[in-house]
C-alpha cells in the first residue's frame, strides 16, 4: 500500500510544511504527521521495523532529526538507505556497475552517483516541478541536471561517472513524469536517459523492497537498532 498525499501536520487552512526542500524543519510537527498518518495503521501491540529513505546530502543531521520523528510510531529497529539506492532497486537496476540516478521532485533535484550500491558523490539544487512557471521554465531544471552532472565529471578523477553516464541515468521523481524536462535531458547530456517505472513513487517502492529483504534477515530479530 502506497500512500500519497501531503506532508502536511495537518490538513486544511492551518496547515503547516514540516519538511521543507529536503530538510526537516520542525521535528514535531514531523512527528505528529507521521502520527497522524500511519499511528492507526501500526498494529496496536508490537514494534515495527522501519526503513527510512534520506537525500544523499541530507547528512547525519537530517538522519538524526527523521530518527527522532519516527520514534513516535514506536519502532524496533530503523533502518537508513539513500534515496537513491532505493530508486535503483525499484528500478532492477544492477548495482554492481556505477549509476547516476537524477531524482527531480517538488521541491528538490538531486544527482547521486552510485557505485557499488553506495553513494560516491551527489549534488542538488533547491528547485523543482513545483517552481514551474511562465518565468521558471522546464528548461531551468535541465540546465541544472547538466550543470550537476558536468561538475561530477569534472570532480572525478576516475572513469566512475563517465561509466555511468554512457549507461545512462536512472530518472525519477514527479520530474520524469514531464517529456518538457526528460527529452532535453536526453539531447544535452547524449545519453540514453530512462524514467523508471511509476518515477513519482519509485523511492517508496525501492525501500518497500528492501523492507521485505530485512524483514527475511535474521538481524530483524536481534534487539532494537537503528543502522544505516
Amino acid at each position: 500500500m502506497i500512500l500519497d498525499v501531503p506532508t502536511v501536520t495537518s490538513p486544511g487552512a492551518g496547515a503547516t510544511y514540516p519538511i521543507q526542500r529536503g530538510t526537516i524543519v520542525d521535528t514535531p510537527g514531523t512527528a505528529r504527521m507521521l502520527d497522524r498518518l500511519l499511528g492507526h495503521r501500526l498494529p496496536r501491540f508490537g514494534r515495527p521495523l522501519l526503513i527510512l529513505t534520506t537525500p544523499a546530502l541530507g547528512g547525519m543531521a537530517y538522519r538524526a532529526e527523521a530518527r527522532t520523528a519516527v520514534e513516535v510510531l514506536r519502532p524496533r529497529t530503523v533502518l537508513t538507505v539513500p534515496t537513491a539506492r532505493a530508486v535503483a532497486v525499484a528500478a532492477d537496476a544492477d548495482l554492481t556497475r556505477p549509476l547516476l540516478v537524477v531524482d527531480v521532485g517538488a521541491h528538490l533535484t538531486e544527482v547521486t552517483l552510485l557505485a557499488d550500491g553506495a553513494v560516491t558523490n551527489a549534488l542538488r539544487t533547491t528547485l523543482g516541478t513545483s517552481d514551474l512557471d511562465i518565468r521558471t521554465p522546464p528548461t531551468r531544471i535541465t540546465e541544472a541536471v547538466v550543470a550537476m552532472v558536468t561538475t561530477m565529471l569534472d570532480q572525478d578523477h576516475t572513469s566512475l561517472t563517465m561509466d555511468a553516464l554512457r549507461r545512462g541515468p536512472l530518472l525519477a521523481g514527479g520530474g520524469a513524469l514531464r517529456a518538457d524536462i526528460t527529452s532535453p535531458l536526453v539531447d544535452r547530456l547524449h545519453a540514453p536517459v530512462q524514467p523508471v517505472p511509476a518515477p513519482h513513487t519509485s523511492a517508496v517502492r525501492g525501500a518497500a523492497r528492501l523492507l521485505q529483504a530485512a524483514h527475511a534477515h535474521p538481524s530483524a530479530l536481534a534487539d532494537p537498532v537503528h543502522r544505516d
